[in-house]
């Protein structure tokens, strides 16, 4: 890096953006910050949680019958306390939580947005240093302003997101956000404490050599997925060769591919058989930053992802997400 290179904070950038438009009123981009806030206190917790004592379970399930990891927790009330402190949300649904958050003081429900946040994305990995992150995204609220928020500001399909994105927290810690315009890249700059903008303007390459999904499921996937999957596997030393990746953290999945480019899938089997991954909380937002950054998303051979209308805040879904040519590939063969 040059040494009188200029570096833009997330503050600095989204300032900027509101200049670029006049018309702004600032909302989302203050929003965006309190989110950014929230990710720096979560982050200082995950870097020292080998000291800590957030590490290990919480003692509790939650609303999917999963065990809560302490910093699960940590992060659950972050978020909500920071958007809840914030004058411009309006109301929180968490992955967390079985029913939304409506915000009473009379700065939020005059706020024109709802969030909608998986506070830690990937804690199986949490006591094996393995990276996990966090998502969001923003929604735009149907019910009037100056009123609490209402379920169906929440249920909107994903195609309606004004913003949506992830905090990584791994070897460095990145915020990725996407709104209907482009995808942008903040890595944290611990000396300063800031997240500075350090991928501008994120393209997936439309193809890759790699695929990723969980292949001890392998035979309990339908046919039709079994085919798909043996599309990256060679079959003998002429074909081309695919590198296979799974990491079991969605945000570490989304994030190479949204730099390297390739495939994820995660079909419905077994038990799942309407899909794991919930719609509202995970699909949404990464179909909605991928399909910004180039790529696709799909629940199936028919269904583009961002159209699928949720019924429920903790719908599941399947999901297959990536490059948009690798995309176009499996397309015809999964049902």
């Amino acid at each position: 890096m040059r040494l009188n290179q200029r570096v833009m904070t997330l503050d600095e950038f989204t300032i900027q953006e509101l200049r670029n438009y006049p018309g702004a009123t600032g909302q989302l981009s203050g929003l965006l910050r309190d989110i950014g806030l929230a990710a720096k206190r979560v982050n200082v917790e995950v870097n020292k949680a080998g000291i800590a004592d957030i590490l290990g379970e919480a003692g509790k399930t939650n609303v999917q019958g999963e065990s809560v990891k302490k910093l699960d927790e940590f992060a659950n009330d972050q978020l909500i306390n920071s958007l809840a402190t914030s004058i411009y949300c309006c109301g929180v649904a968490s992955e967390e939580n079985e029913e939304f958050i409506a915000f009473s003081d009379e700065h939020s429900k005059n706020s024109k947005y709802v969030v909608l946040i998986d506070p830690l994305d990937g804690s199986g990995n949490i006591d094996v240093n393995v990276s996990i992150g966090t998502i969001f995204s923003v929604y735009r609220r149907l019910t009037p302003t100056g009123t609490p928020c209402g379920l169906e500001d929440f249920l909107q399909q994903g195609i309606y997101q004004i913003a949506a994105g992830y905090i990584i927290y791994g070897s460095s810690t990145m915020l990725v956000y996407a709104t209907r315009r482009s995808v942008q890249g903040f890595t944290l700059d611990p000396s300063i404490g800031e997240f500075c903008l350090s991928h501008p303007n994120l393209k997936v390459p439309e193809n890759s050599d790699i695929f990723s999904v969980n292949m001890g499921y392998y035979h309990l996937y339908d046919e039709s997925i079994r085919e798909a999957i043996q599309l990256f596997m060679a079959k003998d030393k002429k074909e081309k060769v695919y590198r296979h990746r799974f990491v079991g953290c969605m945000v570490s999945e989304i994030h190479r591919t949204l730099i390297q480019g390739g495939i994820f899938m995660y079909p419905a089997f077994g038990k799942y058989s309407q899909g794991r991954l919930r719609l509202c909380y995970e699909c949404n937002p990464m179909s909605f930053l991928m399909e910004k950054a180039g790529g696709l998303a799909i629940a199936d051979g028919k269904r583009r992802l961002l159209d699928i209308k949720p019924d429920e805040l903790h719908q599941r879904i399947p999901i297959f997400i990536g490059s948009k040519n690798m995309i176009e590939m499996i397309q015809p063969v999964i049902r």
